[in-house]
């Protein structure tokens, strides 16, 4: 009898063990399920139910050869982990690689399909235009057509504070700018800079070369010399991939420049001593977020100084270099307050495509 009470009592036990041990488990499922829920809710993405949003991007050319459009994989990324979507992003090797590429994601159904750069435009116009359920977005030019978001910035504002530090800086009263081509997007950028340089000095001498290619450093250079040969102590890269060569010039000849797109200055602190912004990385984050909360709209929008979606080095951000003694936190604090001049609306920045 003992034997059997022993094994009785034994049995027993195991049991209320493993029922308590079943009921953990299941608790903790179900703390783990409420866990993800909540995660779900605070990032606005779709229940666990839903399948997850789909969004591609189509680049005009290979990632990592200009910093705007690595800063939008940035912020496409940024948006898949806090809206719960699922991206992907098609690298053209050239710009006559868009149309397939985009026709591709078409024919993969992705919810939506972001693209960039005027390079583009006519591609996605054609495929828009075939596809008019397709929801399309493109950034940094403009495509009319009714499926489609275009996202333009005002570089024009930007280019205002950076000629008014150029002249401000100025020690010759000669400042250029080599900019890559002779397009109408980019006589924002040498109408605004030389708006904001006759501003502070009315009598500057303005010079302009054009390098006639987004990726020629060489000519970028050889440009940049002429300028400082004619008296420039400082020139503003405007040539996307050419920007090199004129930093190059400027370390040889010791004069200062300017970058574009993201923050250039820890290249050579020394000589580039600013950088134009255009947050990519921003607006291609509004956009999907916009997309996954079920507020995409078509048509045009623009960020500008208010919406911190372009500005300038030390000025609107801050840089991981040293402020250079050519610019100085004296014309620093006036360029701060040109910028809030500029978003209050009392200094005006005429946009040269505007009507």
């Amino acid at each position: 009898m003992k034997k059997w009470t022993i094994l009785t009592l034994v049995l027993f036990a195991l049991t209320v063990v493993l029922s308590a041990c079943g009921g953990n488990a299941n608790n903790n499922a179900g703390n783990a399920g409420n866990a993800g829920n909540a995660a779900e809710g605070a990032n606005g993405a779709a229940n666990s139910g839903e399948a997850k949003k789909r969004v591609v991007l189509v680049t005009p050319e290979k990632i990592g050869v200009n910093q705007f459009f690595t800063q939008m994989v940035e912020g496409l990324d940024k948006a898949a982990a806090e809206f719960n979507l699922e991206t992907k992003v098609i690298e053209s090797a050239d710009p006559t690689q868009v149309e397939q590429n985009l026709r591709a994601a078409v024919a993969e159904k992705y919810d939506l399909i972001i693209t960039a750069a005027f390079s583009a435009a006519d591609a996605l116009k054609k495929v828009a235009t075939e596809n008019p359920d397709q929801p399309f977005a493109i950034i940094d030019t403009v495509v009319d057509a009714p499926n489609v978001r275009s996202i333009e910035f005002r570089e024009h504002e930007a280019a205002y504070l950076l000629g008014a530090a150029a002249g401000l800086s100025s020690k010759t009263g000669t400042v250029g700018a080599v900019v890559a081509m002779d397009v109408p997007l980019l006589g924002k950028y040498t109408s605004g800079f030389e708006q904001g340089l006759k501003s502070v000095k009315p009598d500057a001498k303005f010079l302009v070369n054009y390098v006639g290619s987004f990726t020629d450093p060489a000519k970028a250079k050889e440009l940049a010399l002429l300028q400082q040969s004619q008296g420039a102590d400082f020139v503003a890269g405007m040539s996307a991939v050419g920007d090199s060569g004129v930093f190059e010039a400027a370390k040889e000849k010791g004069f200062y420049t300017a970058g574009q797109d993201t923050d250039r200055t820890g290249e050579d602190p020394e000589h580039v001593v600013l950088s134009q912004l255009k947050e990519t990385d921003t607006v291609t984050y509004e956009t999907a977020k916009d997309f996954a909360a079920g507020n995409f709209t078509y048509g045009s929008i623009s960020y500008g100084l208010k919406e911190n979606g372009v500005g300038i080095t030390f000025v609107t951000a801050e840089s991981t270099s040293p402020l250079s003694p050519f610019i100085g936190q004296e014309n620093v604090d006036k360029l701060k307050k040109i910028r809030d001049d500029i978003v209050s609306g009392a200094v005006t920045v005429k946009n040269p495509l505007a009507p």
